[in-house]
């Protein structure tokens, strides 16, 4: 490398490295640790606890992880106590880099025993978390530092490097940008579909219910919907759009959760959203605040009015320090563009296969419906007929139905429950967004033979587009079993 290069490369990440107000990491370490909170409380509150790791006989591990089990009712009761206080910590800033990695440790070990209660805000609770508990996230707005402070400690300057506001910003720009590069379908923009589905659920709403049933509803709000996860986050990041577009996450996250279940997506996103402004951000609105509520002539008082602190100076880091978290970012952040790519390594339309469904940002996509089967063959050639809702929870019955991987980890339990010599076949049926039902599984194939794991699942009949083709694959609504 050139001296002139090397000069820019570490101009670069001098910058990278700069110190900021430590104000919005904080601000951001609290909220996001409150809809931790909130998160622990709806899993007690609606009995998921029970719902998800207890009640079930069978769990749907990820490959490669199926050495996970569920702890007995009271471990798992104690697992979301803990990860309830963990949160309650990471809110009041008390420990949070520890208490965030115990929460981060938890939280995945809980998301890694069963596929079933996958949701995509869920993968991003527990990315941010990973990622804040690698941060100097107490430097501000901490219950730590409050407390330092009081016994007269030394406290560390109530700045952070630039580079970690910017990695959660690229984080949560990456995620807005995949889901909006995943609407970029003809089920999305030429069918309006799921939205026509769902939004015909409120044709009885007050005085919009008519309007939200139409067809060019559902066409005006695909199209929006696409345009916003792709714009917002250049939006985001530009100083002159940044608060007109804070506003539009704002009013589409309130939208979303009004019209939809989805649970603490939209809250979780207009917090974390915040992180796009300035690193003063709160030191200003506490300032501004403490005006509006009339206190300027007393604060006059007892000394010129606050500002917003400058950045302090911070002990530098080495060059080798820098090099080696500059490395990290950068691995990570490969990681979080080519894992939502991966769809594109295999045939088929992703909605209809799910390979590369999982974990890659496919926000409200499909509506999806099926039902599901199993002849399991002995070696004698008895055949025995298998209906899931024998052993599985309902819950967990809908979601296999309309996940290959799923019904094929389903096939092979049965085949170890029947020992060795068995054969197991699926008659698999499923719609996918309005469409006519079509076969989902080859019939005819021995799933106890199937591997599970990354390669293409040519078990998997094709998506059909047409009557002809549905009519072919057995895939009419007459032909299910």
């Amino acid at each position: 490398m050139t001296e002139p290069r090397r000069r820019r490369v570490r101009g670069g990440m001098g910058g990278a490295f700069a110190p900021v107000s430590a104000s919005s990491l904080g601000a951001f370490r609290a909220l996001f640790g409150g809809v931790l909170v909130l998160l622990v409380v709806r899993f007690f509150a609606y009995g998921w606890i029970e719902r998800f790791y207890v009640t079930p006989r069978f769990y749907f591990a990820y490959w490669g992880f199926e050495w996970l089990h569920p702890l007995p009712e009271a471990g798992m009761w104690a697992v979301f106590a803990a990860m309830g206080a963990l949160a309650l910590a990471v809110t009041l800033g008390w420990r949070s880099r520890a208490s965030l990695a115990g929460f981060g440790v938890l939280f995945t070990y809980v998301e890694l025993l069963d596929r079933t209660p996958y949701l995509n805000h869920y993968y991003l609770v527990w990315l941010l978390a990973w990622l804040l508990a690698a941060m100097p996230v107490d430097r501000a707005l901490s219950l730590r530092r409050w407390w330092r402070a009081r016994r007269g400690a030394s406290l560390e300057p109530a700045v952070v490097p630039a580079c970690t506001v910017w990695a959660l910003r690229a984080q949560l720009a990456l995620v807005y940008f995949f889901a909006g590069v995943a609407k970029l379908d003809p089920d999305w923009l030429f069918r309006a579909e799921p939205l026509r589905t769902w939004l015909a659920v409120h044709a009885d709403a007050p005085v919009v219910g008519g309007l939200l049933a139409t067809a060019g509803a559902a066409y005006a709000l695909s199209w929006a919907g696409a345009a916003f996860d792709l714009l917002v986050g250049p939006a985001l990041l530009w100083r002159r759009t940044r608060a007109l577009a804070y506003a539009a996450v704002v009013v589409f996250h309130c939208a979303t959760a009004w019209l939809f279940p989805i649970g603490i997506f939209p809250l979780l996103m207009v917090v974390v959203t915040t992180i796009f402004f300035e690193p003063t951000w709160p030191e200003r609105v506490l300032a501004w605040t403490r005006a509006r509520l009339g206190r300027r002539e007393r604060r006059a008082r007892r000394g010129p009015p606050r500002t917003p602190r400058e950045p302090g100076v911070a002990p530098p880091l080495s060059i080798a320090g820098r090099t080696l978290i500059a490395v990290a970012l950068g691995g990570y952040f490969a990681v979080q563009v080519l894992v939502p790519l991966r769809y594109t390594l295999y045939p088929g339309r992703v909605l209809w296969t799910e390979q590369g469904f999982r974990f890659a940002w496919q926000v409200m996509r499909m509506e999806k419906t099926g039902s599901v089967t199993f002849r399991v063959v002995s070696p004698s050639g008895a055949v025995r007929v298998v209906y899931p809702r024998d052993e599985l929870t309902t819950f967990q019955r809908r979601q296999m139905s309309t996940q290959p991987d799923m019904i094929l980890s389903y096939a092979h339990h049965l085949a170890r429950e029947a020992g060795t010599g068995t054969a197991v076949y699926a008659d698999a049926f499923a719609s996918l967004n309005g469409r006519p039902t079509q076969r989902l599984v080859d019939p005819t194939i021995d799933l106890a033979r199937q591997s599970e794991g990354f390669r293409p699942k040519g078990w998997i009949v094709p998506l059909a587009t047409t009557p002809a083709a549905r009519a072919e694959r057995g895939g009419l609504a007459s032909a299910q079993p």
